[in-house]
């Protein structure tokens, strides 16, 4: 017997990114889901650094079409040394 998938595409799907505060960690985000995602909405990114400022999460919203479209964005994202963790 199988399931229906629980996913509905296209749909807005946050990305949250979790890594050390570094100017090239928005910048490395941000190129690497245009890569996957053509139509990225302005004031579609929303940066929170930590109480220290050591680290900075961001949440990007995207319109996802596909789950192997977001399979590919959280592989590369998590590849990354300048990223900890992808949610």
């Amino acid at each position: 017997m199988t399931h229906p998938d629980p996913w509905q595409f296209p749909c807005e799907f946050p990305i949250k990114v979790v890594g050390k505060t570094d100017p090239e960690l928005e910048k490395f985000v941000l190129a690497t889901i245009r890569k996957h995602v053509v139509d990225l909405r302005e004031n579609c990114v929303e940066l929170r650094p930590s109480k220290g400022g050591v680290y900075q999460a961001m949440t990007v919203k995207v319109i996802a079409t596909s789950k192997e479209q977001l399979d590919a964005i959280y592989q590369e994202l998590s590849a990354s040394e300048l990223v900890i963790m992808v949610l």
